[in-house]
């Protein structure tokens, strides 16, 4: 009994399973990073603007900034500071729990208090809004990686067939 050669042939066969919802994730996950990255910037300029329509300027006795107007985060956490250093220098060094109920300074440092919180509040508002972009952004290679792995070709297989 003779044995005739093998013979190759390409056979073209459909993906396993269906890549229509990993796709429409993919183009999900794009879109979302893409309104991620737009809320982001929305915050940034938002709570800049407000920050910058206050007119603080940055004293000349503080750690860096001088002279700058408040409209970032950095200015904000040094205008937040120096608001502290002089409310305790106003106060001798005693915070507002530990003056007297009837010391007139008392409102001093009650104010500074709100002032710090404030500045610190547009402070986490800057960092939120990074945080949101940079998760806009990986959202967005995320989304495009897995909606390009399910735009993967047809599998072709190579098939060895042999007859008797």
């Amino acid at each position: 009994m003779s044995e005739t050669p093998a013979t190759t042939a390409d056979t073209i066969e459909p993906p396993a399973r269906k890549v229509g919802l990993i796709k429409a994730a993919g183009i999900i996950g794009i879109l979302g990073g893409i309104a991620l990255i737009i809320v982001g910037i929305v915050v940034w300029v938002m709570v800049s603007s407000q920050l910058r329509a206050e007119n603080i300027t940055v004293p000349d006795d503080a750690m860096a900034f001088q002279g700058q107007t408040v409209a970032g985060p950095f200015t904000a956490f040094v205008q937040a500071d120096i608001i502290q250093q002089h409310a305790l220098h106003a106060s001798e060094g005693k915070t507002y729990a530990e003056l007297a109920q009837d010391d007139p300074v008392r409102a001093t440092m009650m104010n500074a208090s709100f002032l710090r919180a404030s500045l610190f509040t547009s402070v986490v508002s800057f960092g939120v809004a990074a945080f949101a972009m940079g998760v806009g952004i990986l959202s967005i290679i995320f989304g495009w990686a897995i909606n390009r792995l399910a735009s993967v070709p047809v599998v072709v297989k190579r098939s060895t067939l042999t007859t008797v």
